[in-house]
């Protein structure tokens, strides 16, 4: 019996682009594979507006980063997180493990506060503001003061190394490793005091947990930004993965404008693109190079954009050499591309900013009502009563008094559901900040005044500041 066969055809990846891509590929003498980890992507230096807002606003956090750490208020690291210690300082606030309900009202404002930003602007969180980013383009800016251009960098690697490269090179790694254990160090400076930190530091006395620590950022932000870079955006970072279910056709991305661009394609400066049959894209291929994670904006939307407006800026330049009008790649939206309008206001991003909204509130609220001081009681639990010699029922409690401000602080004890008690131990304490201050004392009651068996009893701190605490627990007679 036989069988119909059907011949198939191999078609390679290459046969199926687009002529004028093909030749730009070829032009560009380069097989570089964006979704392979091991080649190497050569970004090209660009200016432009774009890139000056990314550049002086990926400085400016930057620095916050840097200086946050040695900023003082009262006389201690204003933001500290102190995990020895159990405690996190904000300045004049100070929060504990059982205000962990705050740092999760945080995550949730940060997650609508992206989802608001992703439905509006795209991933220019990733392009402008990313770690990520921003450390990668200052290793790329040491790269090219260091070993020159994005073409010349890729015609010495491909060389056999010479001295004068090898000492470059060394010089690159160096200040690599320098802005490495700087960025390690600080990070852990919102840890560990800072001060302490770099004094022990430089004094060999940084015990091994810190020490392991600003080592073990130091090689994460080394091999991320000098070695990694796109394929973390690539292969690993998940919000590039989930971004699609937030991006809808009145979403701002980087789009290239195919009805005025096609058929791209090389030609005089002062010749009719018309005349020719061309559109406006010269097909320089300067959109391709300058993208940090090599792409071509041409083939449309893809994941992999994160949206940092080079493609702009380098196509920008070209139009201006050609004569033409800017913008044949801009921020816009797939349904401006379209040809239809854009709905900025959609039910959408109205929904994420009215939760990003009412999460801050709930935020602000929930930090309003935060104690200055916490009080907690445990009953004795080996003996429930016993009778002293005057013939009152003894309770025997601990009172545990934790001081949440940032200040010394004198406190005061009082009980209330009992007649005139006896209250043995003290009833003013001192608590330093951050203290808890476990106070053991004992509770009598003549046995004519007590109404039950068992009695509910509060007891009630108080500050200078009109701070009172009210705590339950039982006093006991008998069972």
């Amino acid at each position: 019996m036989s069988q119909d066969k059907i011949n198939v055809k191999e078609v390679s990846a290459e046969t199926t682009r687009p002529k004028s891509a093909q030749h730009a590929r070829k032009r560009a003498g380069t097989n570089n594979d964006r979704f392979n980890p091991s080649q190497r992507i050569y970004v090209r230096a660009s200016s432009g507006v774009f890139q000056k807002l990314r550049r002086y606003g990926g400085w400016f956090f930057m620095a916050l980063f840097l200086v946050t750490p040695w900023i003082t208020q009262g006389g201690h690291q204003a933001i500290l997180i102190d995990i020895g210690e159990q405690r996190f300082n904000f300045f004049n606030t100070t929060l504990y493990p059982q205000d962990l309900t705050l740092l999760a009202l945080l995550f949730v404002v940060a997650a609508f506060a992206l989802f608001f930003l992703t439905t509006f602007l795209g991933r220019v969180w990733c392009g402008y503001l990313c770690p990520q980013t921003v450390w990668t383009f200052i290793y790329i800016w040491f790269e090219e003061k260091l070993e020159g251009s994005a073409n010349k960098r890729r015609k010495q690697d491909s060389q056999p190394y010479t001295r004068s490269l090898i000492y470059r090179k060394t010089l690159k790694h160096i200040a690599w490793w320098a802005v490495a254990l700087v960025t390690g160090a600080t990070f852990v400076g919102y840890f560990v005091p800072i001060r302490e930190l770099l004094l022990d530091s430089f004094t060999g006395s940084l015990s091994f947990w810190p020490a392991f620590w600003v080592l073990f950022f130091s090689a994460c932000t080394y091999g991320n930004a000098g070695w990694m870079r796109s394929i973390m955006c690539i292969h690993m970072c998940p919000y590039s993965r989930f971004q699609s279910a937030m991006f809808d056709k009145d979403t701002f991305i980087v789009g290239y404008n195919t009805k005025r661009g096609e058929d791209r394609g090389p030609r005089p400066r002062k010749a009719d693109p018309k005349q020719l049959g061309l559109g406006d894209c010269v097909d320089c291929d300067l959109c391709v190079q300058v993208c940090p994670t090599g792409i071509d904006i041409r083939n449309g939307l893809q994941y992999e954009c994160i949206n940092c407006g080079a493609c702009i800026d380098a196509c920008n330049h070209t139009m201006d050499r050609m004569g033409y009008d800017k913008g044949l790649i801009s921020y816009t939206t797939e349904n401006k591309l379209e040809g239809h309008s854009t709905k900025v206001m959609r039910p959408k991003l109205i929904g994420y900013g009215l939760v990003m909204v009412l999460m801050v509130g709930l935020f602000f609220v929930q930090l309003s009502y935060i104690d200055p001081a916490g009080l907690s009681v445990l009953r004795d639990r080996n003996q429930l009563y016993r009778v002293n010699s005057a013939g009152e029922v003894e309770n025997t409690y601990v009172l545990k008094i934790l001081n949440k401000t940032q200040q010394p602080q004198q406190y005061t004890l009082s009980i209330k559901g009992l007649e005139q008690p006896s209250w043995y131990g003290k009833q003013q304490v001192w608590v330093q900040p951050g203290e808890v201050l476990s106070l053991p004392m004992t509770l009598g009651m003549s046995p004519d005044k007590l109404r039950s068996p068992v009695s509910k009893i509060q007891f009630i701190l108080s500050d200078s500041n009109h701070f009172t605490i009210e705590v339950e627990s039982r006093f006991i007679e008998k069972l």
